[in-house]
């Protein structure tokens, strides 16, 4: 057994509708016990449906910060699975232990809270602008116990939280961290709960997968999972849950809110986990099913489920959504403790709601699998997975085990190009004309659903791909991956779709904006046209998370997940965000946008295609210095870390990068952290301002540097270039590339 690379889970953390603890949770959810209510935190007048799951603290209760309800759940969640592992942060160890959140539309009760005060109040406090942003979710988590390891902000709603889980297990068998603070959290909220009231989502009583299948309950809460090492669990003396096996990530490329009916993506990605886990579907004793209580969700979810494990006869399922509700971005964390906890237990959790009618109904259409209906169903539960599927087509499954057990190690050495480039920018703004999609064959039926947002991913990625010369097929369409970085996301649909419900009511949200609120649609639209298939995610960490996406997108490949990723940064100007940020008052209105996507491929791949190549990327590293968001000064020690770092990845001294594309933007505290640490880093080097063209158009423009140093190498200029950029928060993330040989 190679124990480099097990990964355990030591500390569980869960508050949610159940209860205040995971232990209380987990109680109420095997003895079949509801935590659905009628709402209470949102006005339902006028409104088909009220109930739903909410926790009963009040935000006040949950933490001393000031920080928004999603960030205080996370806090909660995660103080809780610290305390349980006896995990003692210290000053040394720091920079070991990360933080990776899944969540879906960011501080939504704070953008709620802003503009109620501004449209009804006399005004909104600018303190709750912070707050509204996705990306300050995992930097308050870290800020608030003191961690300085890697973080990231999963936004690919209701798969995020099982995305979490499972980047922070390949970081850790990368050895890029000892620990992770990972899981995900999400608040109740307006804009949710009208969101999926003008789509008609809702059930009018408590939600029943797998059963009436009449519309989700919307829930909230936090569930955080302390994964480490093996080795640095056994060295600490720490307690053991369980280990933490394989996982799978895919896209349906079918539609941005319905499941693809046939369930292939949804299979790709848990036969992905299990062959990952070096399983087959007969080993696994349990799944906890995505199970939202949507017709067309839980349709295609038993045809996967029959079509995986037709021949497994003794595999149980339930959907704990039957009493936590649906709680969109935390619901794959929250599920994964209640998975751990029915292994540890040997216990399976029902699914609650059956009548002894829909009794005799299930078992005519479960067959050999048992879908454990009202009781807890006892069974030794050697391997257990955990499934999320999310608007968009992202579909995500891990696998826990009781014991341990040698998995594949899929790492893919061979070395990475960047193969293609593709820009859309624009400063202030993009001007976008008829022939920017036309000129990729993108109809204007399609185009004119895309939020600005969208449109700007949808055709800098398209651009990349031609670029790159790399059309999809059913021979690669599972070979590519995509990873988009954001600031801010569709903040302008969050806020408008906001504001509409602030002032038409609950019952009168858009169901043709709602689906453009969540972070991840851009990315949803992009694998759509394209038809790419493989791996998706979306982080939403400040203005480097363009940067941090090729570190990511570069993580999939060694990992050996996908051969071709693409790597974007993507940020909209409207005049929702120069509102924002001109309240803030933190950019002198030198605000710019676009979108930037690199192609990257592994060498065996870019060969069989014949591809050009712009630069070979030979090191990436992230790294945090936790300090308020919104700041970053004080973080300037994480900045000299992470280019140290990109450079020992790549097998280089830092005296030997004789070019940087920069990050600085005009601001004097900013950019003298660049200047005085590139100075003693490498001397007098050329360091090219990229923002002084662009604005500050934050993902896209970490991005652009990527893209600027690419095409300096291409054009033979130097050896090796570094591109790094920061985060308000103490984020950076550095890529170091070298001129093809």
């Amino acid at each position: 057994m190679n124990d480099n690379r097990r990964v355990v889970v030591t500390g569980l953390g869960l508050v949610c509708a159940l209860g205040e603890n995971a232990d209380k949770c987990w109680s109420a959810a095997v003895n079949g016990m509801t935590g659905i209510r009628e709402v209470q935190s949102v006005n339902t007048d006028g409104c088909y449906a009220n109930v739903g799951a909410e926790v009963a603290a009040a935000s006040s209760e949950l933490s001393g910060e000031d920080y928004d309800r999603s960030s205080l759940l996370c806090i909660k969640a995660a103080g809780e699975a610290l305390a349980d592992s006896d995990y003692k942060v210290t000053e040394e160890s720091s920079d070991r232990i990360g933080v990776i959140v899944g969540n879906c539309v960011g501080g939504a009760a704070s953008i709620d809270k802003y503009f109620t005060d501004e449209l009804k109040n006399g005004g909104g406090n600018k303190a709750d602008i912070l707050k509204m942003p996705a990306a300050a979710i995992a930097n308050n988590v870290a800020k608030h116990f003191g961690l300085n390891g890697t973080t990231a902000n999963i936004v690919n709603a209701c798969a995020a939280g099982t995305i979490s889980l499972s980047y922070a297990a390949d970081l850790i068998r990368a050895g890029k961290a000892d620990a992770f603070v990972a899981g995900g959290s999400d608040s109740f909220s307006s804009l949710a709960f009208a969101g999926f009231h003008a789509l008609h989502a809702l059930d009018e009583n408590s939600c029943s997968p797998f059963n009436r299948s009449s519309g989700i309950t919307l829930g909230e809460g936090a569930g955080v999972l302390i994964i480490e090492s093996y080795e640095h669990a056994k060295a600490r003396g720490a307690k053991i849950y369980c280990e933490v096996l394989g996982s799978g990530v895919s896209s349906d490329a079918h539609h941005i809110t319905a499941p693809d009916p046939e369930g292939k993506g949804q299979m790709l990605a848990i036969s992905r986990a299990i062959v990952n886990s070096g399983l087959t579907p007969n080993d696994i004793d349990y799944i906890n099913a995505h199970g939202t209580g949507t017709a067309k969700n839980d349709e295609a979810e038993f045809l996967s489920l029959h079509t995986l494990f037709g021949g497994n006869d003794h595999l149980s399922v339930s959907s704990t959504k039957s009493m936590t509700g649906h709680c969109l971005g935390a619901a794959g964390s929250i599920e994964a403790v209640l998975t751990v906890k029915a292994v540890c237990e040997n216990t399976v959790p029902p699914t609650i709601g059956y009548t002894e009618e829909n009794i005799e109904t299930l078992r005519e259409k479960a067959g050999a699998i048992d879908f454990v209906p009202n009781i807890k169903r006892k069974k030794t539960i050697n391997y257990a997975a955990s499934n999320s599927f999310a608007f968009g087509g992202n579909n995500a499954s891990i696998i826990f085990a009781k014991e341990p057990r040698e998995i594949p190690n899929r790492t893919n050495k061979d070395r990475i190009f960047i193969t293609g480039i593709g820009e859309m920018l624009g400063n202030p703004r993009c001007e976008i004309a008829s022939d920017d999609y036309k000129a990729h064959g993108i109809k204007m039926a399609f185009y004119r659903k895309l939020d600005r947002f969208s449109q700007l991913q949808l055709i800098s990625g398209v651009r990349a791909l031609a670029d790159a010369n790399i059309t999809i097929s059913e021979n690669n369409e599972k070979d590519i991956g995509i990873i988009i970085g954001t600031a801010d996301g569709p903040m302008t649909e969050i806020v408008g779709f906001q504001k509409n419900v602030i002032e038409n009511g609950t019952a009168n949200g858009s169901a043709f904006s709602f689906p453009n609120t969540v972070y991840n649609a851009a990315g949803g639209y992009f694998s759509i046209f394209a038809g790419i298939k493989g791996y998706n995610v979306t982080n939403a960490n400040s203005i480097q998370a363009g940067l941090q996406s090729l570190c990511y997108a570069a993580d999939v490949i060694r990992n050996g997940d996908e051969k071709i990723m693409v790597a974007s940064g993507t940020d909209e100007n409207t005049d929702t965000t120069e509102y924002l940020y001109g309240k803030l008052g933190l950019l002198n209105g030198n605000l710019g946008e676009g979108s930037v996507s690199l192609i990257l491929e592994n060498e065996n791949s870019a060969n069989e295609r014949g591809a050009k190549k712009y630069a070979e990327l030979v090191g990436w590293a992230t790294a945090h210095k936790s300090v308020e968001f919104g700041t970053v000064k004080g973080s300037e020690s994480a900045l000299k870390a992470v280019v140290e770092e990109a450079c020992k990845s790549a097998g280089i001294s830092p005296k030997e990068i004789e070019a940087a594309c920069g990050f600085a933007n005009g601001v004097p505290d900013i950019d003298d952290i660049e200047k005085n640490a590139y100075k003693e880093l490498f001397g007098d080097i050329p360091v090219i301002r990229v923002k002084d063209g662009l604005g500050e158009a934050r993902a896209a423009a970490s991005a652009e540097q990527a893209a600027c140093a690419a095409k300096m190498l291409s054009e033979g200029k130097y050896k090796y270039v570094l591109a790094a950029a920061f985060g308000v928060g103490g984020q950076y993330s550095a890529v170091v590339l070298k001129k093809v040989d």
